[in-house]
C-alpha cells in the first residue's frame, strides 16, 4: 500500500525517485520509487541512528552480498544497495501483491488447498534462502507476499545483521515478532545462535496461524506467549491430515528434531500426491486425483497464487528410484520416494552414479525441469502430441517441428509450450470449451491460468519402460485420446481410471 511521502521524507535517494511510502519496520523505511530505467522498485532506507554505525553498516553490506545469491524467484530480488550512503539503502524488485497477514485480517483462515499453496511456497523459499547460506530470523505473515508470479518471503537477513549488532539490542529487547520466534532464540543461555531450525519452528507457527486463524502459542503479551514458545505444546486445534504432523514437527523445542526446509518441502509434495491434505476434516484435490486442488476464493486465481518451484526440488515426486532405459531415449522411473528431496539426482540402491540408470533420471531431470525438448508420446496409440498452425492439437508420427514441446514449472504443475516457430504467437497448451461444454486442447498464450495450467502425475510404464504420467488440469479434468473421433479432449473423471497416458521423449538441450 503506497501511503505517500511525508513531511521530511527526501524526493531522491541516489538514482531512484520516491513516489510514497510502503512500510516502516525496526530497521528503517521502505519506498516505493522509481528507477532511472523507468521501472518501479522498492527502495529500503535504514534509519537514521543505525545510519552512522560502523558495525552496523559491515554487517548490511554483508547480508546485502548474501541477499544477492538467493534465487530470485522466492523473494524480491536485489537490485542496487549502497552500504556507504547516507543513509545506506537497498534497492529491491518491487513485488506487487498483498502480503498473507493482509488476506489474512480481510478473510480469515485459508481452506485446505489454499493453505498447501502457501505451505509449498514458504517451504520452497525456505529451502533456497537457506541453500545459499542465509537465516531469515524474522519469518512471519507480514513477511510473504502472495505475489502475480507466486510467493514470495522477502526481509530475509535484514533482521539477522540488525540482531547481531549488539550496541543496537537491549536488555529484555527482541528484535523480531515473538509469536514466531524458536525457543532458542528466545533463550539465549546456551551461547549459541539460532540457525536455519528457527525459520523452521517460524514456518511451522505461520501455517498455524493461517489455517486456524490464531497464533498457535497465543497470549496476551508478549511476555506470556514467550513462556508457552518455551514450556508448552502448540496448540493446533482445528488443523488436520498429514500437515498437522509436519506442523508439529516443525514446532518441536528441540532444533535438531525439526525436519530441514527440504524435508518441508518433500513432506508436502508427498501427501499432495497422496491426495491426504487436509486442514480440519477437508481434503484438498480432485476426487480420485494424485493431484492437490488450485486455489479457489479469496478473490484471486491460481496465477495469481501459483508457487514458482523449481523442478530440481520436487523432481523425485515423478521420478522415483529410476531403472535402466532400455531405449536410451528416456528415463525409467519407480514408486515414490520417501526421503528429502534432493537437487542431486540420487541413483536406486545399487546403482552407481554415471550407469544407465543414472544418467537416464539426470535426463527426464532436466526435461521436468524444462531444460530439454521433448516429444509428448501417447501410449495407448504410440503417437506423439503436435501443435501445428492451425492452433488445434492433432496426433502425428512426431518427426515435424509441430510436435516438439518443452515443459515449463509452475508450482507443482507445468505449462507446456510448443517449439514450432510458426505458433510463436499462441505456444501453450490450453483447455478451450465449445459452445456445447465440450473441452478441447488449443495453442494459446503462455498466461499461468486454470487453462494452462497442467498436472504431471506419474502413472507407470509404457511398453518401451519408460515412465508412463497422466496429463490433468485440475479445472478441466485429464487429457485423454477418443478412439472413435481420434481425437484428444479433456474430460473430468472422478473416481474413473485414467486412460490415456503419456511418455516423455527426450529431443535435445531447449
Amino acid at each position: 500500500m503506497n501511503d505517500g511521502l511525508r513531511p521530511g521524507d527526501p524526493a531522491r535517494l541516489g538514482g531512484y525517485e520516491l513516489l510514497g511510502r510502503l512500510g516502516d519496520g525496526g530497521m528503517g523505511s521502505v519506498f516505493l520509487a522509481r528507477s532511472p530505467q523507468g521501472r518501479r522498485v522498492a527502495v529500503k532506507v535504514v534509519r537514521p541512528e543505525l545510519a552512522h554505525d560502523d558495525v552496523f553498516r559491515a554487517r548490511f553490506r554483508s547480508e546485502v552480498n548474501r541477499a544477492r545469491q538467493v534465487p530470485p524467484f522466492c523473494t524480491a530480488e536485489v537490485l542496487d544497495a549502497d552500504p556507504d550512503h547516507d543513509p545506506p539503502y537497498l534497492v529491491v524488485e518491487y513485488v506487487e501483491g498483498p502480503s498473507l497477514a493482509q488476506l489474512l485480517r480481510e478473510h480469515g483462515p485459508l481452506g485446505a488447498a489454499q493453505l498447501h499453496s502457501i505451505a509449498v511456497g514458504v517451504a520452497t523459499a525456505l529451502t533456497a534462502i537457506h541453500g545459499a547460506g542465509v537465516i531469515h530470523r524474522d519469518l512471519k505473515p507480514a513477511n510473504v507476499l502472495v505475489a502475480p508470479g507466486g510467493i514470495r518471503v522477502i526481509d530475509f537477513g535484514i533482521a539477522r545483521a540488525f540482531e547481531a549488532t549488539s550496541q543496537h539490542t537491549r536488555t529484555n529487547q527482541l528484535v523480531g515478532t515473538v509469536s514466531y520466534m524458536a525457543p532458542e532464540r528466545l533463550d539465549t543461555s546456551s551461547g549459541k545462535p539460532a540457525g536455519p531450525a528457527a525459520d523452521i519452528f517460524a514456518w511451522g507457527a505461520l501455517v498455524a496461524h493461517a489455517a486456524t486463524g490464531r497464533n498457535p502459542f497465543g497470549g496476551d503479551s508478549a511476555t506470556s506467549i514467550a513462556m508457552r514458545i518455551l514450556t508448552q505444546p502448540p496448540d493446533l486445534a482445528g488443523l488436520g491430515g498429514p500437515l498437522r504432523e509436519l506442523v508439529s514437527r516443525a514446532l518441536e523445542k528441540d532444533p535438531a528434531a525439526r525436519p530441514t526446509a527440504r524435508e518441508l518441502l518433500d513432506g508436502l509434495l508427498t501427501a499432495a500426491d497422496q491426495g491426504s491434505l487436509s486442514s480440519g476434516s477437508g481434503t484438498a484435490g480432485r476426487t480420485g486425483s494424485k493431484r492437490r486442488g488450485w486455489l479457489t476464493g479469496l478473490g484471486v486465481t491460481a496465477a495469481v497464487i501459483a508457487v514458482l518451484v523449481p523442478a530440481a526440488l520436487f523432481g523425485p515426486r515423478l521420478l522415483g528410484p529410476s531403472d535402466p532405459d532400455p531405449t536410451g531415449s528416456n528415463t525409467v522411473g519407480g514408486p515414490a520416494t520417501t526421503g528429502p528431496a534432493s537437487t542431486t539426482p540420487t541413483p536406486a540402491s545399487g546403482t552407481p552414479t554415471g550407469s544407465p540408470s543414472s544418467a537416464g533420471a539426470d535426463r527426464t531431470r532436466a526435461m521436468l525441469a524444462g531444460q530439454r525438448r521433448i516429444l509428448l508420446h501417447v501410449v495407448e496409440i504410440d503417437r506423439d502430441l503436435s501443435l501445428p498452425y492451425d492452433g488445434k492439437v492433432h496426433v502425428g508420427d512426431g518427426t515435424g517441428k509441430d510436435a516438439v514441446f518443452v515443459l515449463e514449472p509452475v508450482g507443482v504443475d507445468y505449462m507446456i509450450r510448443s517449439l514450432n516457430p510458426e505458433i510463436a504467437h499462441q505456444p501453450c497448451l490450453g483447455v478451450k470449451i465449445d459452445s456445447a461444454g465440450y473441452a478441447s486442447l488449443v495453442g494459446t498464450d503462455c498466461q499461468p491460468t486454470d487453462a494452462t495450467l497442467f498436472g504431471i502425475t506419474r502413472e507407470g510404464k509404457d511398453d518401451k519402460g519408460r515412465t508412463s504420467y497422466s496429463i490433468i488440469s485440475e479445472k478441466y479434468g485429464v487429457v485423454q485420446w477418443s478412439p472413435s473421433q481420434k481425437k484428444i479432449y479433456v474430460e473430468v473423471l472422478g473416481d474413473a481410471p485414467v486412460g490415456t497416458t503419456f511418455s516423455l521423449v527426450d529431443r535435445g538441450a531447449a
